[in-house]
Order: structure tokens, then C-alpha cells, then sequence
């Protein structure tokens, strides 16, 4: 069975109201993501205590799936009406039906992070069976390890963690990094995120893993300060979480701040130079971590 996709751009005012209409007039399903990813107007969605969600995003893309033999534009006509909204300029393309699990396998092969750290996809066997293997199956989360922001975060824990350590990994999507820790030799490790579907793969690849770590929404507290912190997620988050990451920081500990642009990584150091002291920064292909250490 083949597909229809329709997709276009909307402003925040009408984007959930046209989702729903189009769901109505016969769509598969409907997703939203930011128009304005990678620029720097691009705006993450991130939801800590005291703060509030910008959501949906100011301009987004909302594409929309109908089978094969929908009138797609017909279809967003009808729904656009509905909503009281003019129907914007939209493109439809046809998608082949496909294997998809097999396709999103193909995409996901055994990544060395390090000589002696491995990612390897739950369904393959480990190519360095005496490495420390990271046993990932990504799910709907981010944290795959094919990103150099992933990278970046494992290679700095494997020099920072020492056995005995407490950790916490904020913004743990596939749970990748909280893993990789307690595999390094934590005593404990935490993991916050705010999406849900990212807490279940994180304690479904903890499993795998045979690792405890413990896997929390981003509303309630961590338990403790740790000796450890690392928050892989974007430069604005990032900077509106200073006051939150040094609090969970604690005195004389480590904090790695990672998914940021090279350009980023100036502003997103000022936020926390109150509580922390800045190593150099570290690069990739384009992207920095920030290693820091909490004053006392």
C-alpha cells in the first residue's frame, strides 16, 4: 500500500486546530516539527518545573499521511474549512509502501565510540565482545550515537566517571548516556526527560543492558545532587536550565553540556559561569561540549 504525504507550513495560532481537522477529514496521522530547526531562530520544546512549554512551535511544518487513494488536497481544502483557516500552499509527494522496521534497522550499525566503548543495536552482536558494549534500541527517543553530540558526551564520561560516582543524565532520551555511566562504573545513575515515550525506551534499553538505572519525568526531583551531570539537549534549554543543572551539581562535581552549535557556545557558557568553572571547549564536526566543574 502506497501513501499520500501533504505537507506545509503553519503558524503556532492554527497548528493544532488544523491537525485535528485534518485527522477529521480522513488523515493516517498528522506531525508537527520546527520550520526553523538548525537556524537560529529554532526553538526547543522542554518542560521543567516552573517554566512553560512553547508549544507548537512559532512557524512549523505540519505534514499529513492519507492512503494512496485520498484526494489529498481535497482533503486539506475540507479541513482548512473546518478550521477557518485559508488553505496554504502545500506539496504532496507519493510514499511507497516498505519494510519500515527493516529500513530503520538498516540505518542503526555498530558504532565504536572509543577502544574500548561500543553502541551496538540490540539486534546485532557485539563486533568487540570483550568491549563495553552499550546494547541500544533507540525507539522513538533520541540518542542513537550516530550524533556528534552523542559522541561528545560519551567519551567525556568515559574519562569522568570513576567508579563509585552518582550520575545524572538530564534530557536522557534513549537513556544512552545514564547507561553508558553505570557501565563505566557508577554507583547510580538518574535519568530525566519529559517525554514519556523516551522514559520507556531508556528503561527498556536498561534492561538490555542489565544496568539499574533510574528513569524519571523532568516534573519531579532528583534525589540528590550528583557527582556527575550531563545534559544533552539544545542551547536554549540549556541556558534557562543553569540555575536547575547547578542545583543538581554537586560541590566540586562535573557538568558536560552538550547540543550545541560551535556559535552557541559562548552564550550558553556565560549562563553558567555563577556556579561553574569552564574547561576548553571540545568539537565535532561542527558541535561542542562544554565541560565544567561546580565551585563549592
Amino acid at each position: 500500500m502506497a501513501w499520500l504525504s501533504v505537507s506545509f507550513e503553519v503558524g503556532a495560532d492554527s497548528a493544532e486546530a488544523l491537525s485535528d481537522a485534518l485527522l477529521e477529514a480522513g488523515a493516517s496521522s498528522v506531525e508537527l516539527t520546527d520550520a526553523e530547526a538548525g537556524s537560529p531562530f529554532e526553538q526547543a520544546w522542554f518542560d521543567e518545573q516552573g517554566t512553560a512549554a512553547p508549544r507548537p512551535w512559532r512557524l512549523n511544518v505540519l505534514s499529513a499521511l492519507f492512503d494512496e487513494e485520498t484526494d489529498a488536497s481535497a482533503a486539506l481544502a475540507a479541513a482548512c474549512a473546518r478550521a477557518g483557516i485559508a488553505q496554504p500552499p502545500h506539496h504532496v509527494h507519493r510514499v511507497a509502501d516498505r519494510d519500515w522496521v527493516g529500513a530503520s534497522r538498516d540505518q542503526f550499525q555498530p558504532i565504536r565510540i572509543s577502544s574500548r566503548l561500543w553502541i551496538v543495536p540490540s539486534w546485532h552482536s557485539p563486533p568487540d565482545p570483550t568491549a563495553i558494549n552499550l546494547l541500544l534500541d533507540p525507539g522513538v527517543a533520541f540518542g542513537t550515537g550516530s550524533h556528534p553530540t552523542t559522541r561528545l558526551c560519551l567519551q567525556w564520561l568515559e574519562r569522568e566517571v570513576r567508579a563509585g560516582v552518582s550520575v545524572v543524565d538530564y534530557g536522557c532520551g534513549s537513556g544512552i548516556l545514564a547507561i553508558a555511566a553505570m557501565k563505566l562504573g557508577a554507583a547510580q545513575a538518574d535519568g530525566v526527560d519529559i517525554d514519556e515515550r523516551a522514559l520507556l525506551a531508556a528503561r527498556s534499553n536498561a534492561l538490555h543492558n542489565r544496568v539499574d538505572v533510574t528513569f524519571h519525568s523532568a516534573a519531579g526531583a532528583i534525589r540528590r545532587p550528583a557527582q556527575v551531570v550531563v545534559a544533552n539537549i539544545l542551547a536554549r534549554p540549556l541556558i534557562v536550565l543553569a540555575p536547575l543543572l547547578a542545583g543538581v551539581t554537586a560541590p566540586g562535581g562535573r557538568l558536560a553540556l552538550a547540543g550545541l552549535l560551535e556559535e552557541q557556545a559562548v552564550e550558553v557558557g556565560s549562563a553558567y559561569r555563577t556556579w561553574f568553572e569552564l574547561d576548553a571547549p571540545i568539537h565535532d564536526a561542527g558541535w561542542v561540549l562544554l565541560g565544567a566543574t561546580r565551585r563549592p
